[in-house]
């Protein structure tokens, strides 16, 4: 199958960078497009047409998925403290301790400012930076290559992305014995324009004479886990928060507006894992688990998709609170496992107005993001999820 460094098609490009670090001649690199997503592109002066690009491009050759029986747990993590740093119940940090092994080191994606970059820690404790959702894709760098070197060297490692990041580090690795790797993926609803923040962040400039310097796009404002609280820091402390029926950023997104073409095509949408592990929100708790809502804190799903992943599950339940779920229930209520999202045909006229210099940031929000209905805010805020796990709670007390 032809992938985009054949024909350009930019549907047929995740964005893993496997092809970029896979070039011993320093031939190809990402160059960032006028929608603000980055592809891959080759200086015809110094490549040798070796076609080691399109043996690891993921969309040429997909690594082979896991079909075994698959094990879905639900809970959160018992070390509060911890819990309340994390997007939902902490599964990440329980992982990594459960996984802690001598000769290891743990990747993941760390924010700085607006910019998302992975990287690698040595420590339990400095994995605390790969904590929380960041809702941009992470540059690579020579990430690939590192876990290269430390497999090669006989250690452990942990690998955490999106799938379409663990399907290019799979692809890169090719020959490479890969018994001392885990990977770990998080549930992914799409890539996000990086020109959104951009256009938010220059009017925030412009209004409050201080740029954004950390983004939590899922602040656990007052317990409020479920409400997707997205919380904003200026380089004067200043902060800002709103809940996600208030936020634009969430309307416009969620409306599949403005994310990368290719994931509208995307071809991990399905129960069918390449990583160990996959890690979400547990969405739907109220409904099929509510003894798990906890006080809306926060609440996790795990998936065991592999032997190494049941193992790896079975050892980080002493971190946890929870039990295990019906997988078939759990997969209801995580419609990126089950299928792509929809292409809006709006989206071209959307980005067409993000990439116009002449409309700011509050003409588009003002055009584009919906506003919440007096139902939905009733239903949200009134007779929400907290609520109906309060009466559940009162119906089944002992």
């Amino acid at each position: 199958m032809n992938g985009y460094l054949f024909d350009h098609e930019k549907v047929k490009c995740f964005g893993c960078e496997a092809c970029v670090q896979i070039c011993g001649h320093s031939a190809i690199e990402m160059i960032t497009d006028k929608e603000g997503f980055r592809y891959p592109h080759i200086n015809n002066e110094k490549c040798i047409h070796c076609n080691l690009c399109h043996k690891v491009c993921p969309y040429e050759n997909m690594p082979s998925k896991n079909r075994d029986e698959k094990i879905a747990f639900g809970g959160f993590l018992k070390d509060k403290h911890i819990k309340e740093d994390s997007t939902s119940g902490g599964a990440f940090s329980a992982i990594v301790k459960a996984w802690h092994k001598t000769g290891y080191v743990v990747f993941g994606a760390e924010a700085h400012g607006l910019r998302v970059n992975h990287s690698f820690s040595f420590t339990v404790e400095d994995t605390a930076r790969f904590r929380k959702s960041k809702y941009s894709q992470s540059s690579m760098n020579d990430m690939y290559k590192k876990v290269r070197e430390f497999l090669l060297d006989k250690q452990n490692v942990l690998f955490s992305g999106t799938p379409c990041q663990i399907a290019g580090l799979k692809s890169f690795l090719m020959n490479i014995d890969q018994t001392n790797l885990t990977t770990v993926e998080v549930i992914c609803e799409g890539v996000p324009s990086p020109l959104y923040m951009k256009k938010m962040n220059s009017d925030i400039k412009k209004t409050y004479g201080n740029e954004i310097s950390f983004v939590d796009y899922r602040y656990k404002d007052k317990n409020k886990w479920d409400f997707e609280v997205m919380m904003l820091e200026l380089e004067n402390g200043k902060r800002f928060k709103k809940d996600r029926w208030f936020n634009p950023y969430w309307s416009i997104w969620l409306s599949h507006l403005m994310n990368r073409p290719s994931c509208y095509h995307c071809p991990f949408t399905s129960p069918d894992r390449l990583a160990d592990i996959t890690l979400g929100d547990l969405w739907g708790v109220h409904i099929y688990c509510p003894d798990l809502y906890g006080n809306n804190e926060g609440a996790s799903l795990i998936l065991a998709n592999t032997s190494k992943g049941r193992e790896l599950l079975e050892n980080s339940k002493k971190y946890l609170y929870g039990h295990e779920l019906d997988f078939d229930t759990a997969l209801k209520y995580q419609s990126p496992l089950r299928k792509n999202i929809e292409y809006n045909p709006a989206r071209e006229l959307f980005m067409k107005d993000l990439m116009n210099d002449e409309l700011n940031y509050r003409q588009i929000v003002k055009k584009w993001a919906q506003k919440p209905s007096i139902k939905l805010l009733f239903q949200k805020y009134i007779w929400g999820n907290r609520q109906k796990v309060f009466i559940w709670n009162l119906k089944n007390r002992k």
